[in-house]
């Protein structure tokens, strides 16, 4: 564990959660949370844990494209992941090799203008590279640190993979994979966080 940061967004003079929505491109289907823009994909996860999905989340819709910036430390590259992107998959009837996934494309840029996305296996289970398949455990009240890969649940990233040091923005693509059901089709996002944007 390379930081430590309370469930609740309230990180202390350290904040490793996103902080600005830069652009929303809405996809077809989309809608679900739209109203609560942009506080709704900011701060900590709210998981629903292994068997249910968080309702936290906006829905990207079929397609849909969204980037948001990670300000201060940014997301710095160090052992291990260093990005958690934290959706509302769930294991259906408790499968771990069942997800219900809206797989999503992943792309981290230092500028806002060069980007290098994660390659993203999206054919079929493992979603391996992909966002959106990972149950979210990290919770307001439930003391999971949503920094920590190995407790926090959602989908890790490596900058190493894509030969970065160090990003500030993030963009999440919908690969068109769920259910076409509005107002909540397509990836749905809780949260996002920097791993070791805040060194014990």
């Amino acid at each position: 564990m390379t930081a430590a940061c309370t469930t609740d967004g309230d990180a202390g003079p350290c904040d490793p959660f996103a902080d600005r929505v830069i652009s929303l491109a809405a996809g077809e289907g989309a809608g679900f949370g739209a109203e609560n823009l942009p506080g709704i994909v900011l701060g900590a996860p709210t998981g629903g844990g292994l068997d249910r999905g968080g309702t936290d989340v906006l829905s990207l819709g079929a397609g849909g494209t969204i980037v948001v910036a990670l300000d201060g430390e940014g997301i710095p590259d160090g052992p291990g992941p260093d990005l958690l992107v934290f959706e509302n998959a769930f294991l259906a009837g408790g499968n771990p090799e069942q997800p219900y996934a809206e797989p999503a494309a992943v792309a981290v840029s230092d500028d806002g203008l060069t980007w290098s996305e994660f390659p993203c296996r999206s054919e079929a289970y493992p979603y391996t590279g992909c966002a959106g398949w990972h149950p979210v455990l990290a919770a307001p009240g439930n003391d999971i640190d949503p920094t920590d890969p190995d407790t926090a649940g959602g989908d890790a990233f490596d900058l190493a993979d894509v030969g970065l040091a160090r990003a500030t923005f993030v963009r999440i693509r919908d690969l068109r994979l769920g259910l076409p059901a509005p107002p909540s089709a397509g990836f749905d996002l809780d949260a996002l966080a920097a791993v070791h944007a805040c060194p014990e």
